[in-house]
């Protein structure tokens, strides 16, 4: 993986992945695979972290995920390929990533529209997805961990 750290290896880095890994898996189950793999590849462009970016583009395909919606992940709202559940998830997940922009954070707007689509523990996976993903973002974009070379179900391990 490289970088400057390879995070993948160091034994403090691992422990902390797989502490943060485990706790993920509490919203993999309340959320669809595939609006996971949205929201985690929409929250990894926003942060720049190529790893991450990497990594979903290919979970995505690999449950089934055409090329033209992840393509067009980035410019999602000025599309019409997206459902609007999806559309909510997405728009918090900029609106939640955006945070150091100045941003006020998640709009009332914008949770009351995710709140259509979402029930509370939907809307509970989201919130801890977003955070994930925010934080592995920020170890990998920290430490230099670049994309190109993850394999799908890699992440399995953690």
């Amino acid at each position: 993986m490289g970088g400057r750290l390879n995070v993948y290896e160091n034994p403090v880095t691992v422990k902390f992945l797989k502490h943060v890994s485990a706790a993920a898996r509490a919203y993999s189950s309340k959320l669809p695979i595939l609006t996971v793999e949205l929201v985690s590849l929409r929250v990894s462009q926003i942060n720049g972290c190529g790893f991450c970016t990497d990594m979903h583009i290919k979970e995505a395909t690999h449950h089934g995920e055409s090329t033209l919606r992840l393509g067009l992940v980035a410019v999602w709202r000025e599309t019409n390929v997206f459902t609007e559940a999806e559309r909510a998830a997405l728009e918090l997940a900029e609106q939640g990533t955006r945070l150091a922009d100045g941003a006020e954070g998640i709009t009332d707007e914008a949770w009351q529209n995710a709140a259509k689509h979402y029930d509370e523990d939907g809307l509970g996976a989201l919130v801890s997805l977003i955070s994930f993903m925010n934080t592995v973002n920020r170890m990998n974009v920290l430490t230099k961990q670049h994309g190109g070379d993850y394999q799908v179900g890699w992440l399995t391990q953690w």
